[in-house]
């Protein structure tokens, strides 16, 4: 087969274009040039040059073919541009699991496909099998790395069955140190290389500092509010139906300024988000306070004292059906139907026990436990097993 990897410069990509040339593929490199802007990351100079020069050596040494790709103004606008818009309505997105949907798996594989490909390989920490169902048709899984603690499933939580069918995760039955171990076996540059941080293939970029480049500053009031807080004591309503007690127990409570204390200013409600405690400049408490609501209108943040803080947490959350992916569509939910599944809504969380319900025009997650900082525009994504079956960006 002839197979296109994305060579990032990275020891994971770089072992995984090794792999696929001992199984005996034809493989050609590709590196996407995703960022052109030095001047929001912590670097001296933008961190692609470094990459691309790593993956030019890496491509050298294995003997294939190499090319660069400049996507810079796909990225800006469907990634970029969307992490803006998605910070200033006060939402948390993820850019990397837009990055797999928008660029690799898209506008990556198509140039790859041009090029003559069959599939397209990246150094993503997870597995894809097929199997076929009654009718004859072939259903591609999305399965869990074999490396617990690099599992990158999620990042992949919004690719498509023709997605699937076309991509090659070669490392996804090993654990980071084999990868390691097999790159100084064979001598790559990439061997020692410390796993890039930051947003995808950007580098390692001070958020803050970035939002800031299209978002002003704007200056605003951190409004503390108190575990005995009335908003917190009111009784449980008589529910008429399972999805009015979904619908009460993943609703937003409406904060306002005089259910709190003025203890602080900030400068941009759109730089922060749910659950966090640092940056805030708070001082005077025996535990940290964590943003429990951001009010965009009024500019306002609300934080609440320590990490069991009620107003942190939620038993379930709500994804609107416009923003719901089944990797499985052979698995949809239809009106009415629930599911019992293991699922997370943060990339390095722990799957959470939890069943979905699906309603008319929406699907409810209900956790067994209690959540800690749900934030809308997150992902959530839900498993049976270590086949991650579905997805959906959070209301």
């Amino acid at each position: 087969m002839k197979i296109v990897v994305g060579l990032s410069g990275g020891v994971d990509s770089s072992v995984t274009a090794y792999l696929l040339q001992q199984q005996g593929h034809e493989v050609v490199a590709l590196f996407m040039r995703n960022w052109n802007d030095a001047s929001v990351t912590l670097e001296d100079e933008c961190p692609w040059i470094e990459d691309s020069n790593d993956a030019l050596m890496v491509a050298q040494k294995l003997g294939i073919p190499f090319q660069v790709i400049d996507m810079s103004e796909l990225y800006k606008e469907r990634i970029v541009d969307y992490m803006f818009a998605e910070y200033e309505k006060g939402r948390t997105p993820n850019p990397d699991v837009l990055c797999n949907r928008e660029v690799k798996f898209d506008v990556f594989m198509k140039t790859a496909m041009s090029l003559g490909a069959d599939k397209v390989a990246t150094g993503h920490y997870a597995r894809v099998n097929s199997t076929f169902d009654e009718n004859g048709k072939e259903i591609f899984h999305l399965l869990a790395g074999k490396d617990n603690n690099k599992d990158q499933s999620y990042f992949l939580c919004q690719l498509s069955q023709d997605q699937l069918s076309k991509a090659l995760f070669p490392i996804g039955e090993l654990t980071k140190p084999q990868v390691r171990e097999i790159a100084k076996e064979i001598g790559l540059v990439t061997a020692d290389k410390k796993d890039s941080q930051g947003l995808c293939f950007i580098g390692k970029v001070s958020l803050p500092q970035f939002l800031q480049q299209q978002l002003k500053p704007n200056e605003g009031e951190i409004v503390e509010i108190f575990k005995d807080s009335p908003l917190f004591s009111e009784e449980k309503p008589e529910f008429l139906s399972k999805e009015e007690e979904l619908e009460f127990l993943s609703r937003k409570i409406n904060y306002k300024k005089s259910d709190g204390k003025v203890i602080g200013k900030h400068q941009g409600a759109q730089f922060f988000t749910i659950g966090q405690s640092r940056g805030l400049g708070i001082g005077g408490h025996k535990e940290s306070c964590f943003i429990i609501s951001r009010e965009m209108e009024n500019n306002i943040i609300f934080v609440g004292e320590g990490s069991h803080f009620p107003g942190l947490h939620k038993k379930a959350l709500k994804i609107d059906n416009s923003e719901l992916h089944w990797v499985r569509e052979d698995m949809k939910l239809q009106n009415g139907e629930s599911m019992e599944v293991m699922a997370r809504f943060r990339y390095r969380q722990s799957l959470q026990k939890a069943t979905l319900y699906q309603f008319e025009n929406a699907l409810y997650i209900e956790f067994d436990e209690l959540q800690s900082a749900i934030a809308e525009g997150q992902f959530a994504s839900w498993y049976i097993d270590d086949e991650l079956i579905g997805s959906g960006v959070i209301a």
